[in-house]
């Protein structure tokens, strides 16, 4: 409807959003106990710093002339910390994604702010410590992310007036990665996985012969396995898809060697229904194979480009990968139900035929 006005709130600072026109943008606060709109400039002469000042100082102002709020009890950033876990965590996240938040939030904040009140907790706090991890880009932007939803959670639990992570830019992000090792670099680390062994060596080389993603395959559970494909729920793919893919005799012989303890492959050390976590320490080891500059996500890039070598079609390839964008996206992805099994099945079979000449028998 023309003329029409829509306001756009801040989740990290109640009461201050921008009001967006047909011909304007305006940056507003409300305040009082009647929420009178107040208008702190146009978008363009305020910057959006400058306009989230002006609004802190008007709901100051607003709060020292009104009666005085009830005293807000100070909460620990253990004890929010907890609670954000316990929560919020649980109910949106899965349990993939769940334990990264976890890992993140412990091992870059908890240490340095597990004595501290979460209304103490300033930007510039925050912002060393994201500044630490820029030497990993992909980590600074994940644990930027996931520190920002838990201070957003403390706001909406009333902990704090407003989040002190609305002024901190996010780090900038790391340049995509290209690695793809080549044949006698796989074979290194092949070779390297097979010495290991069980449990994180055997994960290494499913990587390598499946192209699965690192937490979906230290996740599996036999009941997920069957005589022909490994079936992936979609409570542990990263895109929430369920995916089913065909395995070679290689893989079967990979499958064969693994103990069957309980419901999971590789339990974590001392657990029966936690997936191996030890991926850090591991892979120290495993790079003592020679390969340098490499990620185990590599892995799955090089198991991609070596089917492309193989001349598989590019919408099989997606498919085995459980890619949730490229060809079989959009009205192409709604439409087309065909699985693609047999197409599959035979760039698999082709992949460990090749594997089998090129990599491990070198």
């Amino acid at each position: 409807m023309p003329g029409k006005q829509v306001t756009y709130w801040d989740a990290g600072m109640p009461n201050f959003g921008v009001r967006v026109g047909a011909r304007s943008k305006t940056f507003v606060v409300l305040v009082g106990e009647d929420r009178q709109r107040v208008t702190l400039g146009r978008y363009g002469d305020v910057s959006l710093a400058d306009a989230r000042k002006a609004a802190r100082v008007k709901l100051v102002e607003q709060q020292e002339a009104g009666p005085k709020p009830p005293r807000r009890e100070p909460v620990n950033f253990t004890t929010a910390l907890g609670l954000f876990l316990d929560t919020y965590s649980k109910q949106n996240h899965g349990p993939r994604m769940a334990h990264e938040t976890k890992r993140l939030l412990e091992t870059h904040f908890l240490e340095k702010f597990k004595a501290d009140n979460i209304d103490t907790i300033e930007a510039n706090d925050i912002a060393k410590v994201l500044d630490g991890l820029r030497g990993s880009p992909s980590t600074a932007e994940h644990a930027f992310r996931t520190v920002r939803t838990f201070f957003n959670f403390c706001v909406k639990r009333k902990y704090l007036a407003a989040s002190p992570m609305a002024d901190i830019q996010p780090p900038p992000k790391g340049q995509e990665r290209d690695r793809v090792l080549s044949d006698s670099e796989l074979a290194q680390v092949w070779g390297k996985a097979v010495a290991i062994g069980y449990p994180y060596g055997t994960i290494v080389r499913l990587l390598i012969l499946c192209g699965q993603r690192t937490g979906e395959t230290a996740a599996l559970q036999w009941n997920w396995i069957d005589d022909e494909g490994i079936n992936l729920p979609a409570s542990v793919t990263k895109n929430k898809r369920p995916s089913r893919i065909p395995y070679g005799p290689l893989t079967r012989e990979v499958l064969a060697t693994i103990p069957r303890t309980g419901a999971l492959l590789f339990p974590a050390r001392g657990s029966t229904d936690k997936p191996f976590q030890g991926f850090g320490v591991s892979k120290l080891v495993l790079d003592e194979c020679g390969v340098i500059g490499y990620t185990h996500h590599d892995l799955r890039r090089t198991y991609s480009t070596n089917l492309a070598r193989l001349k598989v079609p590019i919408h099989v390839t997606e498919k085995l990968l459980n890619h949730s964008t490229g060809v079989l996206q959009g009205v192409a992805r709604i439409y087309n139900r065909h699985t693609y099994w047999d197409e599959m099945l035979e760039a698999v079979t082709a992949y460990e035929t090749w594997l089998q000449k090129t990599i491990i028998s070198q």
